[in-house]
């Protein structure tokens, strides 16, 4: 089955499953579909750093279902870290993740772990409404969390 027509499958079972939100962001999508630029939201940045907090942002991250996005996670290489979120991977469509110029089209994603400084990019569209953490495993504080929110 083609990644196209999963994610066709997974939006229409969005919708059946009654979340009435689960729209694009523009109307006019054109050839490239829910991946036009139209319908792209903001580009969303973690990062991860010994000590410093995951999210610079304020309160939750709110996503649209049927939207497209880019999350940046750089690590800053001060300790080995990693990022998991097992909810939120499961309630996107992965189209890729580039990490140095390369770019790996994944089935399905636990999590990322960083063993030195880096940047790794995932675009993904979001599908499955409701709320979803991104965290840093073994640690337990506010900062070192994100919660992601799809409506």
């Amino acid at each position: 089955m083609t990644g196209t027509r999963v994610l066709l499958l997974a939006l229409a079972a969005s919708l059946i499953a009654g979340s009435a939100s689960a729209a694009p962001l523009c109307d006019k999508l054109g050839f490239a579909g829910l991946l036009a630029k139209c319908n792209r939201g903001e580009e969303i940045h973690l990062t991860l750093a010994s000590g410093k907090p995951l999210y610079d942002g304020e309160g939750p991250i709110t996503l649209q279902s049927g939207a497209y996005y880019k999350l940046q996670i750089t690590a800053d290489g001060s300790a080995e870290l990693g990022i998991t979120g097992p909810s939120f991977f499961r309630a996107i469509w992965m189209n890729e993740i580039v990490i140095n110029d390369i770019e790996v089209r994944p089935m399905a994603v636990d999590s990322l772990e960083f063993d030195g400084e880096g940047t790794a990019e995932l675009s993904f569209i979001a599908i499955k409404p409701g709320t979803h953490d991104l965290y840093i495993p073994g640690t337990s504080g506010a900062d070192q969390r994100v919660v992601i929110q799809i409506q």
